[in-house]
C-alpha cells in the first residue's frame, strides 16, 4: 500500500529513517511547486535518486572532470537508449572508454547530491509506492540512508547560513580582485577555483554548471568571500527571472507527466492547465489532463478535455482511444464506436488495442458474433507477441456469454501462462469453474487471485459466496467481513449474507444490524425485508411462546 504525506508534517528526514529502518523497497516520490525528485530504496538502502528539471546529467560531471573525452561521450550518448544515465553508464561500459570505478564514483556522488538537495525541501508532498524499482536490473549504487541523513542535517544547517548571503541561485557576484590582492588571506581550492567565473556577468546557477562543485560546496565557499568583503551582489540573472515561453513550457509539461506517473495527480494536473494557460493549443498537455480526468473517475469532464484534444490536426490515435473509454464508461456506447472507428483511421498500421476495445464494445451491447471478429482480428494484430492480459478476459468473457464454457477454460487457462499475475483471469476462470459446477475449484481459485490483489473487494465477495454455497460458513463469515472492511458499500447481498450467518450463530441482534445495513444500501430488496420481518414476528412470538422461535426463524431466507 502506497504511503502519502506532507512535508510540513513529516520531514524527508523522518520519512527516509523510517524507509530505512523498515527495509522498505521501492520508490519515495517527493514534490513541490515546479519540482520534482525520486529515491528509490532496495531493502532500505538508497540505490538511485533524480531530480526533474535540474541539470545535473552524469555526462557532464565525467567531461568536467576530465574522466572522459567530448568525442568519447558523443559517442557514448549516440548508443544510449534515452536520458537516463544509467542508459549512458551501461553505454559506456559497452565502449569500455570509461574506468568504471571512476564513473560509479561519480553516479553516486550525483546520487548523494540529489538526496541532500531535497532535505533543504520543507513544503510539499511525498508518496512512497513500494516495490517499485528502477529500470536496471541490478543497483549500480547502494547507500546506507544513515550516511547520508547526518550529512544531510549538517548541509541544512549550514544552508540556512548561506542563504542569507545566497537567497537565490539566479543573483549575480562579483570580486573585487583589487582588494583581494592587497589581502594576505589564504583562499580554499574550491574558492580559488571559482575566483575567475566570480566576473559579475553569470549568475550562481551558471557559476556551479561550469564549475562541476555542487551547489552546497559553491554556496560554501561563495559566502566565505562574501563575508569577508571579497565578493559582492551586483544583480539578478534576466534571462532565469524570466524564461523563455518555450522552456516555460516544456518545464511544466515534464513535471506534469513525472507526477502523473508516479500518481500524484493533483500535482500532474497543475502543471498540465499552466501549460494550457501559456499555450491553449498545447494538445500534449491536454491530452494528458484527460488522462489525469479518467483516472479520477471524472468521465464527463475527460470527455470535454479528450474531445477538444482530438480536434488537434496531430492529435494521435491514442487520444481517441482514450475518449471512447470515457464515453463508454457514461453509457454512450455509440458515441464511443464512432470515436474508435475514427482512431483506426488515423493509426499508421492496424492497432490490436483498438480492435480490442470494438470488441468489448459488441460485448456490452450482445452481439457476440461481431466482437469474436474483432477479437480475431486483434489477436492477428499482435502477430508473434502474446496478447495482453484484456484480450483474454475478453475472449473468455465472449465464450462464457456464448455459453461454451470449454472455450471459455481454454482461453482463460491459456491467459494465466502467459500473465500468471492477472488477478481478473484467476476470477474469470473460477466464475467458469462455478458454472460448471466445480466449487471447490472455483474456490481455490479465487485463493489463488487473492494472491495477487488481496485488497480487491469482488474478489472477496466471489470467495464468499463459494464458501457460503459450500456451507463452509466460518470461512464465508472471514471473507465478507474484509470484502466490508475494503468496501463498506460494497453490495447488499453481502449484508445479506453476513445476516444469515449470525442468525444461524443465533447472534440475532447482529443478524438485525446486518439486515438493516442492507436495506440502507438496496431499499427494495425483498429477501432482506422479509428476513426482518420474520425476526420481528419471532421477537413477538419468543415472549409469548419461546419453544416457537426455532420454527419461526426456519423460514429465513
Amino acid at each position: 500500500m502506497a504511503i502519502r504525506g506532507n512535508l510540513s508534517e513529516a520531514s524527508l528526514a523522518d520519512v527516509l529513517q523510517l524507509l530505512a529502518l523498515g527495509q522498505k523497497t521501492g520508490c519515495l516520490s517527493v514534490a513541490r511547486e515546479g519540482s520534482f525528485g525520486a529515491v528509490h530504496f532496495d531493502r532500505g538502502r538508497i540505490v538511485y535518486a533524480t531530480l526533474v528539471n535540474r541539470r545535473d546529467r552524469l555526462g557532464d560531471r565525467l567531461l568536467r572532470s576530465g574522466v572522459i573525452t567530448a568525442d568519447a561521450l558523443a559517442r557514448a550518448a549516440a548508443g544510449s537508449t534515452s536520458q537516463d544515465d544509467r542508459d549512458l553508464i551501461a553505454a559506456l561500459n559497452r565502449q569500455s572508454v570509461v574506468d568504471v570505478d571512476q564513473m560509479l564514483a561519480h553516479f553516486r556522488a550525483q546520487v548523494e547530491e540529489a538526496v541532500y538537495h531535497l532535505f533543504a525541501w520543507d513544503s510539499g508532498t511525498f508518496t512512497f509506492e513500494p516495490e517499485a524499482r528502477p529500470a536496471t536490473a541490478e543497483p549500480l549504487v547502494s547507500i546506507s540512508a544513515d550516511t547520508l541523513l547526518l550529512e544531510g542535517a549538517r548541509r541544512v544547517d549550514e544552508w540556512t547560513q548561506i542563504a542569507k548571503k545566497i537567497p537565490s541561485l539566479d543573483l549575480i557576484f562579483e570580486v573585487d580582485a583589487r582588494r583581494l590582492a592587497q589581502s594576505d588571506v589564504t583562499l580554499s581550492a574550491t574558492q580559488e577555483q571559482l575566483i575567475p567565473l566570480l566576473d559579475g556577468a553569470i549568475d550562481v546557477q551558471a557559476v556551479v554548471e561550469r564549475s562541476g562543485i555542487d551547489e552546497f560546496e559553491v554556496g560554501k565557499a561563495l559566502f566565505g568571500l562574501i563575508t569577508a568583503g571579497f565578493a559582492q551582489r551586483v544583480g539578478r540573472s534576466a534571462a532565469r527571472r524570466q524564461p523563455p515561453p518555450e522552456s516555460r513550457i516544456a518545464e511544466h509539461r515534464n513535471l506534469g507527466v513525472a507526477f502523473y506517473r508516479t500518481g500524484l495527480l493533483d500535482e500532474a494536473q497543475r502543471e498540465f492547465r499552466r501549460v494550457l494557460e501559456l499555450r491553449d493549443a498545447d494538445g500534449a498537455a491536454r491530452f494528458h489532463l484527460g488522462l489525469v480526468q479518467l483516472r479520477r473517475g471524472q468521465f464527463e469532464e475527460a470527455v470535454d478535455t479528450l474531445r477538444r484534444a482530438a480536434r488537434e490536426p496531430e492529435a494521435p490515435p491514442a487520444v481517441l482511444h482514450d475518449l471512447a473509454f470515457a464515453l463508454e464508461r457514461l453509457g454512450r456506447l455509440d458515441e464511443a464506436a464512432e470515436a474508435l472507428a475514427e482512431a483506426a483511421t488515423r493509426a499508421p498500421v492496424a492497432d490490436p488495442r483498438i480492435a480490442l476495445s470494438e470488441a468489448m464494445l459488441f460485448l456490452q451491447r450482445g452481439q457476440l458474433d461481431a466482437a469474436d471478429e474483432r477479437l480475431s482480428t486483434a489477436r492477428a494484430g499482435w502477430g508473434a507477441r502474446q496478447p495482453t492480459a484484456a484480450w483474454y478476459h475478453a475472449s473468455g468473457l465472449a465464450a462464457a456469454l456464448a455459453g461454451d464454457t470449454a472455450r471459455a477454460l481454454a482461453v482463460l487457462e491459456e491467459g494465466l501462462t502467459v500473465h500468471p499475475h492477472a488477478a481478473a483471469l484467476h476470477n474469470n476462470l473460477a466464475v467458469v469453474h462455478e458454472r460448471r459446477g466445480s466449487y471447490e475449484l472455483a474456490a481455490r481459485t479465487l485463493e489463488h487471485a487473492l494472491l495477487e490483489d488481496a485488497h480487491c473487494a469482488h474478489l472477496h465477495k466471489n470467495l464468499g459466496d463459494y464458501l457460503y454455497r459450500a456451507q463452509r460458513y466460518d470461512e464465508a463469515y472471514e471473507a465478507f467481513v474484509r470484502v466490508v472492511r475494503l468496501n463498506e458499500a460494497h453490495g447488499a447481498d453481502v449484508y445479506l449474507k453476513l445476516g444469515n450467518i449470525h442468525y444461524r450463530r443465533g447472534s440475532m441482534d447482529d443478524a438485525r444490524t446486518a439486515w438493516e445495513r442492507a436495506l440502507e444500501i438496496d431499499p427494495a430488496n425483498r429477501i432482506v425485508h422479509a428476513n426482518l420481518e420474520a425476526l420481528r414476528r419471532a421477537d413477538s412470538e419468543h415472549a409469548a411462546e419461546p419453544r416457537a422461535e426455532l420454527a419461526t426463524m426456519s423460514r429465513v431466507a
